[in-house]
């Protein structure tokens, strides 16, 4: 199955060799391509890819603007957003997850690790770049800004004890293996157990299953020390 990839970045050369790049894949296909935050909403309304390749800065409507009202349609929810920037700062980290994106890179990559990351979210898995701390990440995901809509606690009643665990220990960094590792059970089971979680949470995929644990409570800041 082809993984359907739009492009969003205002250097036309970047977009073109991004086209290159994944269009050289059996498995990626580019369909479409923006140079601005509000030609890539509109193309993604018009194309629905699986993946969008977001930059940050670009002219007019931003990045970070457009992931947002990507995530917040109800007709784009199959659509991952991939954040790719020079700019990799820690609080871009934050908006970024709180925005909805599912991953979030900067420019610099490889390119195999590109391909691999369009992969990843495009699983509904998350992916942050190895710059992106977790101490960092966590810090500003659990402070609320102004117009942050928090998730009631009683929202994960829902939950069986070990989805809420498995949960707790996804947003607090750690691989389907490493949990797998503190359970004695299979990473299968365990990604069975973050799925189900999603689900029954309407968390569109690992990432804002991250966001959720935080601005729930379930998981805080000092959990990580």
């Amino acid at each position: 199955m082809t993984i359907r990839v739009l492009l969003a970045d205002d250097q036309a050369l970047l977009r073109q060799t991004f086209r290159i790049l994944i269009d050289s894949c059996a498995d990626l296909e580019v369909v479409a391509e923006a140079a601005d935050g509000r030609e890539a909403v509109e193309q993604t309304r018009a194309h629905h890819p699986d993946v969008v390749v977001m930059d940050i800065r670009m002219p007019g409507t931003d990045g970070l603007t457009s992931t947002a009202e990507i995530c917040a349609d109800p007709d784009l929810s199959a659509t991952r957003v991939l954040i790719l920037t020079t700019f990799e700062i820690d609080e871009y980290v934050a908006r970024a997850l709180r925005a909805g994106a599912s991953g979030f890179l900067g420019k610099d990559i490889a390119a195999d690790d590109l391909l691999a990351a369009i992969r990843t979210v495009a699983s509904g898995d998350a992916l942050l770049s190895p710059a992106a701390t977790r101490a960092l990440i966590t810090r500003f995901l659990a402070a609320p800004e102004p117009g942050d809509h928090l998730v009631p606690p009683e929202r994960l009643a829902a939950l069986t004890d070990r989805e809420r665990e498995v949960m707790a220990l996804a947003a607090q960094g750690l691989s389907n293996d490493e949990i797998a590792g503190k359970f004695v059970v299979s990473p299968l089971t365990v990604r069975t157990h973050v799925h189900r979680a999603m689900a029954k949470l309407h968390a569109r995929d690992r990432a804002q299953l991250v966001v959720i644990a935080y601005q729930s409570g379930l998981v805080h800041p000092a959990s990580e020390r």
